[in-house]
């Protein structure tokens, strides 16, 4: 008979797989006394969360990205893909943006990092089961900072007529006597160019300048 938790609701089965032991035996412990789960299944790689989603038809697969046989990317893509109802929710250490848009693109229902307190993983594994989007902060404002793509690159009125002289051919001493400026604040103006547009010398800045329009071809 299934146990039926303190809410009266049946508790949420739950299959763990990861590679490290002593990193599941700490789950299985940190979950195993909420009375709202049932851990269910144990794997160490990918290839055995999959059988045991197809075996036992979890509510929720928490797994590794990173494991032998099979990744958790690899295990999430079949899971989703199969009959089960199974939610995947990643649990990792690794918050690359191509970790994570490998994740979030294999079809996981939540992406959150092996730093997150027991509260915050009892709750994201509930929200996770009623199929709500869980996502560690970190990973979040990742999501949202390359969905924004990169800031516009803008420069000063006066950056832009040090960097027009630079594309003239002018060294930093003829700047300055056309800017009336010392030539010590032509070269701040160009170490911030630089800095902007990513570059290391002065003819890289001029061609980037052009290419991306800050800078009229000549």
């Amino acid at each position: 008979m299934t146990p039926i938790s303190a809410a009266g609701a049946a508790p949420l089965r739950i299959v763990l797989a990861d590679d490290h032991t002593v990193m599941r035996a700490g789950l299985v412990a940190l979950l195993g006394c909420e009375p709202t789960f049932d851990i269910v299944g144990e794997a160490s790689n990918g290839r055995e969360a999959v059988a045991l989603v197809e075996r036992l038809s979890p509510d929720v697969a928490l797994l590794d990205l990173r494991m032998p046989v099979l990744d958790g990317v690899g295990a999430t893509t079949e899971i989703v893909a199969g009959p089960s109802p199974t939610r995947v929710l990643i649990l990792t250490t690794y918050d690359t943006d191509a970790d994570i848009e490998r994740g979030v693109e294999a079809g996981a229902t939540g992406y959150l990092l092996k730093d997150a307190t027991r509260e915050q993983l009892v709750e994201a594994i509930h929200a996770a089961s009623r199929g709500e989007t869980v996502l560690a902060p970190r990973v979040a404002q990742r999501l949202v900072a390359r969905m924004r793509g990169p800031a516009p690159v803008t420069l000063t009125a006066r950056e832009s007529d040090v960097l027009e002289a630079v594309a003239d051919g002018l060294s930093n001493g003829e700047i300055g006597r056309r800017l009336f400026i010392g030539e010590a604040t032509v070269k701040t103006h160009l170490l911030r160019v630089f800095a902007k547009l990513d570059v290391n010398d002065r003819t890289r800045a001029v061609v980037v300048a052009m290419n991306t329009g800050l800078l009229k071809r000549r």
